[in-house]
């Protein structure tokens, strides 16, 4: 920590949870001083943690900045965010992270710190305790598994029912192998590729691909438990793929340097030395970090569940006039270059939205980048 917080000009992310809440600790002791913290909030009911950022912000005594990200911010950011990357970029809390460290370059900081890697290394994803819970399903011997499955699965009708349907579910899910299983909530998984993708294009893909690339990250670790198994996934596909490139970018934009603190090499190395127990215990995730931390962290931090810096992109899409604008002109685009179903697309602003705006506000929020990055560099319509 002393090399990126010895200058004045250094300042931390700050979402109010467990990492962030720690780096903007660890920074103030660092400084024997008042750390520079920054954090988002959103006019929107279930999205908006700047409360918790806030409990650490009096906690540690830092000198706090806040901005509250408008849906007007996220139309003026979208060609923005769409042109910086070389590559198309669907993680729309990329939009909050720029404001963010915008706000900070404003204020004068040169370098920021983010908390990104904690989850990954000391088991802090939700999904973690889920695959636990549906890996206990293995523990059942083959034989009575073989009985159950079809009285639970191929019954009519029987995951509408009330009682019954969470078993249905859990069965359902559990009975894939890893890593397939990781992707059950995957919405393109539940449509169906063929349900998304124009009939041609996709004629033309390796539909196997994707799962080829998990399952040849999930078998190359020596990691003997599946917790370690799915945090080796994660740090190739969820950090260094998406949460990375989702802050350095950002950052450039906005003219701020940022470092990693918990990717530091010690710290990697402590997380591959601890028992898979000790990164999630039952359904407690992140067991030996928050214990370590419970007498440095407010006790609201260490019982806040994970949230972070998580655009209300569906709902705004579906009220806000203007981005809704912006994004059917992008899918209506979309349309010319067969590259997804028609239907889709037509749905996706007409009906889906308005069924049920989170659900397929990340789909339709992934196509509507993916448009905006065509145009940002030029790929023209076939």
């Amino acid at each position: 920590m002393a090399s990126v917080s010895d200058s004045a000009a250094c300042g931390a992310f700050l979402s109010g949870g467990t990492d962030s809440s720690t780096i903007a600790g660890l920074l103030g002791t660092s400084k024997g001083a008042a750390a520079r913290t920054y954090s988002i909030g959103f006019a929107a009911a279930g999205y908006d943690e700047m409360e918790y950022a806030r409990i650490t912000a009096r906690h540690f005594g830092t000198d706090h900045h806040e901005y509250y990200v408008t849906p007007d911010d996220v139309v003026a950011a979208v060609p923005l965010i769409a042109a910086a990357y070389d590559q198309p970029f669907g993680n729309a809390s990329a939009i909050p992270t720029y404001y963010c460290a915008r706000l900070a370059r404003a204020d004068g900081v040169t370098r920021m710190l983010g908390g990104d890697g904690g989850d990954e290394l000391f088991g802090g994803n939700t999904r973690y305790a889920k695959q636990y819970q549906l890996a206990l399903y293995e523990r059942i011997p083959p034989g009575l598994r073989r009985l159950l499955e079809p009285a639970v699965l191929g019954i009519p009708g029987i995951a509408s029912l009330p009682v019954l349907r969470k078993l249905h579910s859990y069965v359902s899910q559990a009975r894939q192998p890893m890593p397939a299983r990781y992707e059950t909530y995957n919405l393109l998984s539940r449509l169906g590729p063929e349900n998304v993708f124009d009939r041609e294009f996709l004629a033309g893909v390796d539909r196997g691909e994707p799962l080829a690339l998990l399952d040849q990250a999930y078998t190359a670790t020596d990691a003997r438990s599946l917790i370690n198994r799915l945090v080796a996934l994660d740090l190739k596909f969820t950090l260094a793929d998406n949460d990375l490139p989702k802050v350095t970018r950002t950052c450039d934009i906005a003219g701020v340097d940022v470092a990693f603190p918990l990717l530091h090499e010690a710290v990697v190395d402590l997380s591959t030395k601890l028992p898979a127990s000790f990164k999630v215990r039952g359904g407690q995730l992140r067991y030996f970090f928050k214990e370590a931390l419970r007498d440095f962290l407010p006790e609201a931090t260490i019982a806040k569940k994970k949230h972070g810096f998580g655009l209300p992109a569906g709902l705004w899409l579906r009220d806000h006039p203007p981005l809704r604008d912006l994004g059917g002109d992008a899918l209506a685009s979309l349309r010319k270059r067969h590259i997804f179903r028609n239907d889709l697309l037509d749905d996706l602003m007409s009906t889906r939205l308005s069924e049920h705006a989170q659900y397929y506000g990340t789909l339709t929020w992934v196509l509507m980048m993916l448009e905006m990055w065509f145009r940002a560099h030029r790929v023209s319509v076939p």
